[in-house]
């Protein structure tokens, strides 16, 4: 006896067969193993703030403290220093070379010098209200740099609008002066132009301004264009040097630690 076909059970059949082809085979595949983190519930470590560095703090407060300290000590040397100056309008002194004659110049051997120079200066005080308060007070005369003779003055107070002449000796050491600064001069001796000579001084000086005095602050004066013959041996009669054109350059140097300014 023949076996009956049915033809609804042969379509489900293919149908059936075919899905099953169409599925993905990885579907079912088992998944891949799990990692430690997977497996234990494992996250990133918790943030953990580092301990407070006292040390460093102290010292940024302490640095702070003390730029404000030094920022209000110079506001405060500032605003004082515009006060005293709008009352009392300070200006430094004023110097001018009134006259210098040679006594004696000559060299008593080849590299000996004997000169003698009579000097007179006058320093001028335009203040009203400052007086200055020199302290002894050290004259050099030279020649290109050449030191030809030295003298010195006691100090003395310089009184408000006042001006004070100053006469002072200068003689050579017995230092000898070797190499070109001896043709130097030797060849502006000869010369019709003259020697020319310049005067320098060096003191300290206080300030004085009502109640408030200053520390003693250095003072150098500069003075050139100044020109001068010399005696001779037939004349010895002292010779004027040329004073006309001599300018004075007045310059305060302040000493900061092992600097001056």
């Amino acid at each position: 006896m023949a076996d009956r076909v049915y033809p609804n059970a042969v379509g489900k059949a293919k149908t059936n067969s075919n899905s099953n082809d169409n599925i993905n085979p990885t579907a079912n595949a088992p998944p891949f193993p799990s990692t430690k983190s997977q497996l234990y519930g494992a996250s990133r470590p918790s943030y953990r703030p580092q301990p407070h560095d006292r040390r460093r703090s102290r010292c940024c407060s302490i640095c702070i403290w003390l730029t404000a300290i030094i920022a209000t000590v110079i506001i405060l040397l500032a605003v004082a220093s515009t006060v005293v100056y709008l009352i009392y309008r300070p200006h430094r002194p004023s110097f001018s070379v009134i006259s210098l004659k040679i006594d004696s110049f000559k060299f008593t051997s080849p590299s000996q010098l004997n000169s003698k120079f009579d000097l007179s200066l006058a320093t001028t005080n335009p203040n009203k209200k400052v007086k200055f308060i020199y302290g002894p007070i050290s004259v050099a005369v030279l020649s290109n740099g050449v030191d030809l003779g030295d003298g010195s003055l006691p100090g003395f107070v310089h009184e408000k609008r006042n001006t004070t002449i100053m006469k002072v000796t200068l003689e050579s050491g017995v230092g000898e002066i070797d190499g070109e600064p001896v043709d130097s001069l030797k060849a502006a001796m000869k010369s019709k132009a003259g020697l020319p000579l310049e005067i320098k001084v060096e003191t300290k000086v206080k300030v004085k301004m009502g109640w408030l005095k200053t520390p003693k602050v250095g003072l150098r004066v500069n003075c050139d264009g100044i020109t001068a013959g010399v005696p001779t041996a037939k004349k010895k009669t002292a010779v004027a040097a040329a004073v006309e054109n001599a300018e004075c350059k007045v310059d305060y140097r302040v000493k900061v630690w092992k600097w001056i300014v």
